[in-house]
């Protein structure tokens, strides 16, 4: 198509040329003009022969170009034709496997299904079989036991009680592992509200003492003109006067034993004087502090001297002398202190133990309470403390600071202090609970611990400080006997009232004997 085109363009031009040279001739002469029309024919011709040479080689290259490109999409149509035609063969392939497999299966299907039905028909006939044998299992054991199916059905369920009794002692013990976590948080809101419950009461018998006046006019010269003395007497003294609607009756109010005596013993001095205004209580008041000094001085000594326990230091001294002016749940303190020491002394002795050291330790195992007011922690901590303080044995340390087992007891020592206080402490009449009462709350706590199950004996102990129970170790297993612990306490807890707190011990003992002969 192209080269027609170009030979058309040639002899276009070629018959322009002519036109041209015609025109030239006419114009220029015909000579001329026709040698010029010659030359250009002749050039125009060779151009269109050139033109079309070119032409000729340019349509082979392009035809040769398209040609080639046609050959290698044809190549790439048919490898891609290839690929897919192998890739299809395969999976016609992989879906005449799938048949096969599919075709196998039904057939294994088909066997399994008619051998279950057999199974199942063995399986029907078997429990039946089962059911019967049971049957006659339960009558020949009924008659070789001479039980009937209900007393049989009940000694069932006392074993599965038995071992989910077992089993909920294990959780108990799980959950108490969990709760020991929380306990410490716990603890100290519920010493919080025991200390809100109790204050009132345990306050107004540890810092108050009445004064008792003649006539009720007595309260206004206490007063004062305008309350400058009694504000005197409170500066002088560090006490808090209490003037109310109590008909001839003053209270003295403070947690220092010592300056409550005083404030106590002046403001006595001031009554039976009659003359009350500032200078005469300062020098009343001076005059008192000497007074019970001496006295506790004297207290100290005198406790010392009848212990017998050797040479004290003087602050022990003076220590000892103020727990004359100090009670607990009514009993005097020092006098305390002395029974402890004695019982300490006479333990000690039955055990061939030094008595001089084991009366020290009774008689210095509250030494704490003298300063627990001025000192912030418990007094056994405090005592230890002074103990150390003022070059004390390290075995009375250790009885002092452990005669409540707030720490480890390190030496048999510390135990007859714990004993000693113990005795002392529940001794009917020392404090303020009467001797029936006493017994009742003993009897009380044993009937407690004895109606548990499994519970072989106990004792109430430490005046009922704590409770010892001995368990079946045969009927009771250690998982079981951890869980009667804790419900014997939760039942002491609803049942009574008692002061502090009540330790349940419990033991469980495994014994084999047997003699070689």
């Amino acid at each position: 198509m192209e080269p027609a085109l170009f030979a058309a363009v040639g002899l276009a031009v070629g018959a322009a040329g002519v036109w041209i040279v015609r025109v030239l001739m006419d114009r220029g002469g015909v000579n001329a003009s026709k040698k010029e029309a010659a030359h250009v024919e002749e050039n125009a011709r060779e151009r269109s022969k050139q033109i079309i040479r070119e032409a000729e080689v340019k349509a082979k290259e392009e035809h040769l170009e398209r040609r080639e490109i046609f050959e290698r999409e044809s190549r790439a149509t048919r490898d891609e034709l290839s690929e897919r035609e192998k890739h299809l063969s395969k999976k016609e392939d992989g879906f005449e496997r799938q048949a096969d497999l599919v075709g196998k299966k039904e057939k294994y299907l088909e066997g399994a299904e008619k051998n279950l039905s057999a199974k199942m028909t063995r399986v029907k006939e078997r429990e039946a079989f089962l059911d019967q044998a049971l049957e006659k299992q339960k009558e020949e054991l009924l008659r070789i036991t001479g039980l009937s199916l209900e007393e049989a059905k009940r000694m069932v369920i006392d074993r599965l009680e038995k071992t989910m009794e077992h089993e909920t002692a294990t959780v108990v013990a799980r959950y108490q592992e969990k709760a020991k976590e929380e306990i410490d948080v716990v603890s100290k809101k519920l010493l919080g509200t025991a200390i809100q419950r109790v204050c009132v009461e345990h306050t107004s018998e540890v810092v108050v003492s009445t004064v008792t006046l003649p006539t009720d006019e007595m309260k206004g010269r206490i007063i004062g003109r305008e309350g400058r003395n009694i504000r005197s007497f409170e500066r002088a003294t560090g006490v808090d006067v209490i003037v109310d609607d109590t008909p001839g009756v003053v209270v003295v109010s403070c947690f220092d034993g010592v300056r409550r005596a005083m404030a106590h013993r002046a403001l006595l001095k001031l009554v039976q004087d009659g003359r009350i205004h500032p200078a005469r209580i300062e020098e009343v008041v001076e005059a008192t502090k000497k007074e019970i000094n001496d006295i506790v001085q004297e207290a100290g000594k005198n406790a010392v001297y009848e212990a017998d326990i050797g040479p004290v230091h003087a602050k022990i001294v003076t220590l000892l002398g103020r727990l004359k002016f100090r009670t607990s749940y009514g009993q005097n303190v020092l006098k305390h202190s002395l029974e402890v020491c004695y019982l300490c002394g006479v333990m000690a002795g039955e055990l061939g133990l030094d008595v001089k050291l084991a009366k020290r330790c009774g008689l210095l195992h509250d030494i704490g309470k003298a300063v627990d007011h001025e000192i912030e922690g418990g007094h056994p901590a405090i005592g230890g403390d002074l103990a150390r303080r003022y070059d004390e044995d390290p075995i009375v340390i250790n009885a002092i600071a452990s005669h409540h087992e707030d720490i480890p007891q390190e030496t048999i020592y510390s135990t007859l202090a714990q004993v000693g206080d113990a005795i002392s402490g529940s001794r009917p009449g020392a404090r303020r609970e009467s001797l029936d009462r006493y017994i009742k709350r003993m009897e009380k706590l044993e009937a407690v611990a004895n109606s548990f199950a499994g519970v072989r004996s106990c004792y109430a102990i430490q005046a009922g400080r704590e409770v010892r129970v001995i368990v079946n170790s045969e009927r009771v297993t250690d998982a079981v006997a951890a869980k009667i612990s804790r419900d014997i306490a939760k039942e002491i807890e609803h049942e009574l009232t008692y002061p502090g707190e009540v330790k349940v011990t419990l033991l469980r003992e495994t014994r084999h004997i047997e003699y070689a002969r």
